[in-house]
């Protein structure tokens, strides 16, 4: 709110404008302070991001090392449940057996919700505090971020390509481009449909987990510029109450919101790498 006080003589654009630009270094243009080429890099994006994966290895390993059969902790018990519901989901929706599908499909539910949870801390707070330290741009949600959507999905097409070509070998993989759907007599349009479905699945993941997020954080930019422009002199007795109702709304919603979309993007990639295991299409 102090922010959008401070911005609301230079209007609302700006403000929801500083708070939509990453704090970026290398190829940025230095008026909009936006990537101008490809070696640029989103700092805030990486540093949050990366956080939040030291913050699960950090309680993964503090949780492993104090575990208690006999008379688990609540917290022991909120972890079991969690790892539960995953596997839950892996024995419902992939067929076969691969080791490695639950350990992924627990790291993306978990690291995709904390990343989205960020979006639930007061959208001024933190870029406050590092304006302080002389950082004028920051956003402090990793999934508001093209960039970092992008990079999860295409490591999990990575994984489904891999897999295709695992179980079903090169030669049967490029036979799905060739026959499928229409057979044999129809190969260029089937190669074009099968191109199509299968760059549908990362960009698919990537944009519905972005623009979900995006939309939640300029929701709560916009719930905060009632108390940063509106509630001046005696109309904060009716704008900031305003607004804290609305932001308490919003935030509530918005939870139910954060954790669908790791649910999603979860169950997706299980059922993308459930496809890719089997050896018929």
């Amino acid at each position: 709110m102090s922010q959008a006080a401070e911005h609301s003589g230079g209007g609302t654009v700006e403000y929801i404008q500083h708070h939509l630009t990453n704090w970026c270094v290398g190829n940025c243009d230095p008026v909009t302070h936006k990537a101008a080429g490809f070696w640029a890099l989103h700092l805030d994006t990486i540093f949050f991001s990366f956080a939040l994966a030291a913050l699960i290895v950090f309680v993964s390993m503090r949780l492993g090392g104090k575990l208690n059969p006999g008379v688990p902790s609540g917290f022991q018990n909120f972890v079991e449940s969690i790892l539960e519901f995953v596997g839950q989901q892996v024995k419902d929706t992939f067929p076969g057996h691969n080791p490695l599908i639950a350990p992924i499909a627990l790291t993306i539910f978990v690291w995709v919700f904390l990343c989205n949870f960020m979006d639930l801390i007061p959208v001024d707070l933190i870029p406050w505090l590092a304006s302080a330290l002389g950082i004028h741009y920051l956003k402090v949600v990793p999934t508001t971020d093209l960039n970092m959507t992008l990079a999860m999905s295409l490591t999990v097409f990575g994984l489904i390509l891999f897999y295709n070509i695992k179980i079903k070998g090169l030669a049967g993989y490029l036979k799905v481009f060739l026959f499928h759907p229409f057979g044999k007599f129809l190969i260029p349009v089937n190669i074009v449909m099968t191109l199509i479905e299968e760059l549908a699945k990362p960009l698919s993941l990537a944009l519905r987990l972005f623009g979900n997020l995006f939309a939640g954080e300029l929701v709560f930019l916009l719930i905060a510029l009632i108390g940063g422009t509106m509630a001046v002199g005696a109309g904060a007795l009716f704008w900031f109450p305003l607004q804290v109702v609305l932001d308490l709304g919003w935030l509530i919603f918005h939870l139910l919101v954060i954790t669908l979309q790791a649910f999603i993007f979860m169950v997706l990639t299980i059922v993308y790498l459930g496809m890719a295991h089997v050896d018929e299409h």
